[in-house]
């Protein structure tokens, strides 16, 4: 009943400086992330209101070879009928579809694995969630149930802010766009005016 998130917000992708101008350049282009280990299933992701995460992101890209000039462009976003987990009701759709999928599955489910550069304890190749986010979304096809245009939730990721911290460095919030409709622009982030004085 409150799945529907009724206002924009902003969000930034990190992407390849071409891919920057595509976006920029044609509004019908949509470019969706089919991983296997993808947090928030399919889809194009953005970082919400973090401009600097999705550059970080695009650097630490470039660093593995897949990106060659790191760049980051902003998106206006209608997050639509949105699989929002911060939500306890969709929490507990994820925690269900989970057990059906284990049902399901004879060869077993995939798991969540550390990338072979981490040092900390976080898992990033997400295998897990994204097979159990993906299996909701079929789900919910062979039910005509309505389509989640978006997924959206927050990862507490990196090492301890401060010793004894409850805060990590990298937290951050992720959303998940599946439908392209729901990008209502991109643009161009713009640089700070240091300079700028009111009086």
């Amino acid at each position: 009943m409150y799945s529907t998130r009724p206002n924009l917000l902003l969000g930034f992708h990190g992407c390849e400086r071409e891919e920057q101008a595509k976006l920029l350049d044609n509004p019908g282009y949509f470019r969706k992330s089919n991983n296997k280990y993808d947090w928030l299933g399919h889809g194009m992701y953005f970082w919400e209101n973090n401009q600097a995460r999705a550059m970080d992101w695009a650097k630490m890209k470039k660093k593995t070879g897949s990106i060659d000039e790191p760049a980051v462009i902003g998106a206006v976003i209608d997050l639509g009928l949105c699989l929002d987990l911060f939500d306890s009701d969709n929490l507990q759709l994820l925690k269900e579809h989970y057990h059906l999928l284990e049902k399901e599955t004879e060869k077993g489910l995939p798991e969540n694995k550390k990338h072979p550069s981490e040092t900390g304890d976080d898992k990033i190749l997400r295998y897990l969630d994204c097979a159990v986010i993906e299996y909701l979304h079929y789900f919910n096809s062979i039910s005509d149930l309505q389509p989640y245009d978006s997924v959206k939730t927050a990862f507490l990721e990196g090492n301890p802010l401060y010793p004894g911290a409850g805060f990590r460095e990298k937290t951050h919030v992720q959303i998940c766009v599946r439908n392209p409709n729901c990008i209502k622009g991109f643009f161009m982030p713009r640089i700070k005016d240091s300079g700028y004085s009111p009086v």
